[in-house]
């Protein structure tokens, strides 16, 4: 069982959303990545090499980015942001994904 934790920036991301949308994603984030993270699926997937984190995962319209470390057991959550259409919105922050 992975333990998640999150960055004081995917934090601030997280209060940028409504309740209702904040807990769906902290949900999901439960439900898919507690076990085998770093597994590809139709909704994760690992991401090319970039600043921001290794992997991605997909909640209806809102991105999860983060990073696995297989040794600890530990998942630590970079960032969160919403898509619509081909942009990427993470807060106040830009990255090129």
């Amino acid at each position: 069982m992975f333990k998640i934790t999150f960055t004081p920036e995917a934090i601030e991301d997280l209060r940028w959303f409504k309740k209702a949308e904040r807990r769906r994603i902290l949900a999901e984030l439960e439900s898919r990545l507690s076990s085998e993270p770093a597994v590809e699926t139709r909704n994760r997937k690992r991401l090319r090499p970039n600043r921001l984190a290794e992997w991605e995962l997909r909640v209806d319209r809102f991105r999860v980015f983060f990073d696995t470390d297989q040794e600890n057991q530990l998942i630590k959550v970079e960032a969160v942001g919403y898509k619509r259409g081909s942009c990427l919105y993470i807060q106040d922050r830009e990255y090129e994904l």
